[in-house]
């Protein structure tokens, strides 16, 4: 468990905080002179106007690893021990994209720390920085950085949030993290298959099988890196794809992620990667799609009918609550999709889906198709209408509408059976899309021609959803936008709350 700290003690004495650290970390580690820290990227609680996760790694051990924190530049208080999280890593079962050096370490060894910050304050900037013995981040060029507690739920002020997935390290990356931070926002959905440690495999075996998955653990350091500049201020909230089943960390693969970030994880004890929260009027669910993966199965059907039935009841506590309008399920995963890549998920649409019909989920965001696609509004696995770019939907009524932002960097995937693209001041209704959903463990398909895939975009880029809360006689509405690389509107449409 992560160091759980109330607002109340952030400024008292620290001296039985670091000395708690120091029983944790105290092994032969350097002087910690040059051990810069790096890859800081911050998340949400469960009650993201109270509780933030700050987190980071170091390339070396170090001693008593903590956090301080002011609403004040310049003022900080006194250090909050950080929890010591480390993976080894055989350099025998890695294969990288980069040289081993012959006197390098081996095996290798990652350092991850962790503050949990709880009883925050609403709407507050935070300043932070992060240190250790011997390394004083107050007196270095870079070492500030902001985050912003969320406001109380009952806030009506809008906000924006962005999503992508299958980010990877590298130029386009890189490009869609500033396109992202243009957006200003409040928070980031991490839609799985992170940092492409798992670089190749065989066709069905990208996660979860270290018989034929390569793997380079320094990725995640290049990820992490990448990322620091909007994720150390942009609190992402990550949800895991097949290339997060590790399983030279532990037997689920898991133990690798769990290093790596802290989620709220408070679907059950035990939980990874399924977690529920709210920001102001929007209930949010991370589901596993590797429970439902019928390509990649190492870790189908794990949780036995816990994840569903967990779901079911998550989303009746949400539509039983009048103060949340919308409700987002984000996952790695396609219910619903026609790329050739991922392709999408037939148990997903057995059991997943119904449940989304049921409680009337209004979006579904999921990344594994490298590609943009949006459907029509979909009930019982059918268009209920036509929803062509700025059409306004009404979920209650219409269904759900189902996301795939997969394009986060990576080599792009195409369309199954080369079904042309359609997107804003671009719409081809020539050729019949097709969902090709994959066979338990099998590169062979049942292939189904569909009516609801109504946008397609073949390119790099991001969503954007733009939330505005219930005003007077106005009503609650969402606002999906689709940017390409260079920001270029490709898709937009509006849910309404009736």
């Amino acid at each position: 468990m992560t160091e759980e700290h109330s607002r109340r003690s952030l400024f008292a004495t620290g001296g039985a905080l670091i000395a708690a650290a120091a029983t944790k970390t105290a092994t032969a580690a350097p002087d910690g002179r040059k051990a810069r820290p790096l890859g800081r990227h911050i998340a949400y609680g469960a009650d993201p106007s109270r509780q933030v996760v700050i987190s980071w790694q170091q390339l070396e051990k170090v001693n008593r690893p903590y956090v301080r924190i002011t609403t004040a530049a310049g003022e900080f208080g006194a250090p909050i021990a950080a929890e010591l999280r480390t993976l080894k890593s055989e350099i025998s079962w890695q294969e990288g994209d980069h040289s081993f050096p012959p006197h390098g370490p081996s095996p290798m060894y990652q350092y991850y720390l962790h503050v949990r910050l709880n009883d925050l304050t609403p709407s507050t900037t935070y300043y932070y920085v992060v240190g250790h013995e011997n390394y004083d981040p107050g007196k270095r060029r870079g070492d500030i950085a902001t985050f912003r507690t969320a406001p109380q739920a009952n806030s009506r002020a809008p906000f924006t949030f962005t999503a992508f997935g299958d980010q990877g390290y590298g130029y386009n990356a890189r490009k869609l993290n500033s396109l992202a931070a243009d957006q200003n926002p409040a928070f980031h959905l991490a839609l799985g298959n992170l940092s492409y440690a798992i670089h190749n495999g065989t066709p069905n075996a990208e996660g979860g099988h270290t018989d034929t998955d390569k793997y380079d653990a320094a990725r995640w350091n290049s990820l992490f890196v990448q990322n620091e500049f909007i994720a150390s201020t942009v609190p992402w909230m990550i949800t895991l794809g097949n290339r997060e089943m590790e399983e030279w960390y532990s037997p689920n693969g898991y133990g690798g992620i769990k290093a790596r970030v802290t989620m709220p994880d408070n679907a059950w004890s035990g939980s990874t990667g399924i977690y529920s929260w709210r920001y102001q009027n929007v209930g949010m669910i991370s589901l596993d799609g590797n429970d439902i993966c019928n390509r990649n199965t190492a870790n189908l059907d794990y949780t036995k009918g816990k994840q569903l039935s967990w779901l079911e009841n998550q989303l009746a506590r949400f539509r039983g609550d009048p103060t949340i309008d919308f409700v987002v399920v984000y996952l790695h995963h396609a219910t619903y999709s026609t790329s050739d890549g991922g392709g999408a998920e037939s148990v997903a649409q057995q059991k997943w889906a119904p449940v989304f019909d049921k409680y009337k989920v209004d979006l579904v965001l999921n990344a594994h198709n490298r590609v943009y696609e949006r459907t029509d509004p979909i009930k019982a696995g059918k268009a209920t209408k036509k929803a062509a770019s700025r059409t306004t939907i009404t979920p209650f009524n219409d269904g759900t509408t189902y996301t795939t932002t997969g394009a986060g960097g990576q080599a792009l995937d195409k369309f199954y059976k080369d079904a042309p693209e359609s997107y804003l001041d671009n719409e081809n209704t020539s050729g019949t899309p097709t969902m090709k959903c994959y066979k338990k463990n099998s590169a062979t398909s049942n292939d189904t021609k569909v009516t609801w895939s109504r946008v397609r975009y073949r390119g790099y880029g991001i969503t954007a959803v733009d939330v505005t809360p219930k005003a007077k006689d106005a009503p609650a509405t969402m606002r999906i936008r689709a940017l390409d690389e260079d920001g270029v509107l490709i898709d937009e449409i509006t849910l309404q709350r009736p």
